[in-house]
């Protein structure tokens, strides 16, 4: 019962996540528009900006009087035309990806129609598509809008600009113990055994690592005390090896008992390193250890995460069904920040 109130308030507020925090496109061609929702301190000038339009153009188009000003929460038109659309394969720097929600029987020969005949090769390759088969619900990129998007309240990365993966590994942590410092001074304690051991308390290397020099066994608790990195939330979960899929086929009867949901997922930042399979996750209504198998429709790829906790319950997280730990990126073929995912997990019933 439950879980049917969540499905019922997630699909409410899918669409009008996806037209603000995604680009969803509207309208058909030649009359395609975007809707954007009057942010705090919005004007006519900052949206011509965020949107690569002059502001005479957007106010046509709305049927409005600049001179009047924008209201909070005033739902405006962003028309897409030649002057700030762009669907071309190479888009270039300073542009968002724009969506189209597919619906039920919609074919990509009729998207390509609908949308000012973008060549089929272009939609393919934005959206990492083998073939022209789609799925129902699935977000696909249709072209990009122009603009620095300074007045627009995103969490997603534009497709120019996807997250840097490098920040993210943290493999380096385990440096600090620097086992080459202490092979060198120990040639140092050998040949200086006899007065040295009272006279070189002043310098701070050699205090500690000449007693060590008497017993090679004391190398090991010295790399004891660097644990592993813990992720964004302050936990060094332990992670089986070859991930978590063997969890996530114990918990769920080897995929037979499974609850699948749909819907916008986002990224968290964290330590783990990129291509581990080991990938964490925020979730709301599964327990914590419940492993979660995450598919991107749009490329078939699919990685298993462990929920760590709830979604923090903060405005860009809203009407969110999952945030994954960004080491995951990869593996779904996804550069945006926001994204549309399909989960499976144990059947809580």
């Amino acid at each position: 019962m439950l879980k049917s109130v969540m499905l019922g308030v997630l699909m409410a507020g899918t669409i009008r996540v996806a037209a603000q925090d995604t680009l969803l496109v509207q309208g058909a061609s030649p009359d395609l528009y975007l809707t954007h929702s009057v942010k705090k301190g919005e004007t006519w000038y900052s949206l011509g900006r965020a949107y690569g339009l002059s502001p005479k153009e957007i106010a046509a188009r709305n049927k409005m009087d600049m001179a009047a000003g924008l209201s909070l929460g005033k739902s405006v038109l962003i028309p897409l035309n030649k002057n700030n659309f762009v669907q071309t394969k190479s888009a270039g720097a300073g542009v968002r990806p724009v969506y189209h929600r597919v619906t039920e029987k919609e074919t990509l020969y009729r998207i390509h129609v609908n949308y000012g005949k973008v060549p089929l090769e272009n939609v393919r390759e934005w959206n990492r598509l083998s073939g022209d088969g789609v799925q129902k619900d699935a977000f696909l990129i249709v072209g990009y809008v122009k603009g620095s998007g300074q007045s627009v309240v995103l969490p997603t990365a534009s497709a120019s600009t996807p997250p840097p993966a490098a920040e993210t590994p943290v493999a380096a942590v385990p440096k600090p113990v620097e086992k080459p410092q202490i092979v060198e001074s120990k040639p140092v304690a050998a040949a200086s055994q006899s007065a040295a051991p009272e006279n070189k308390p002043v310098a701070k290397p050699p205090v500690e690592n000449k007693p060590v020099s008497s017993n090679s066994q004391t190398a090991a608790p010295e790399s004891k005390p660097v644990e592993k990195a813990p992720t964004s939330l302050g936990r060094t979960p332990e992670v089986p090896e070859g991930g978590f899929e063997g969890m996530f086929n114990q918990q769920t009867g080897n995929g037979r008992d499974v609850t699948k949901e749909k819907g916008p997922g986002s990224w968290f930042k964290s330590n783990a390193v990129v291509g581990s399979g080991k990938y964490y996750a925020l979730h709301n209504s599964v327990p914590r250890g419940t492993i979660v198998k995450v598919t991107n429709p749009l490329t078939g790829r699919s990685v298993y995460a462990k929920v760590l906790d709830a979604i923090p319950q903060l405005k860009a997280n809203a009407n969110l069904i999952i945030k994954l730990s960004d080491a995951a990126q990869d593996a779904l073929g996804i550069s945006e920040g926001r994204f549309y995912c399909e989960l499976s997990y144990e059947d809580l019933k």
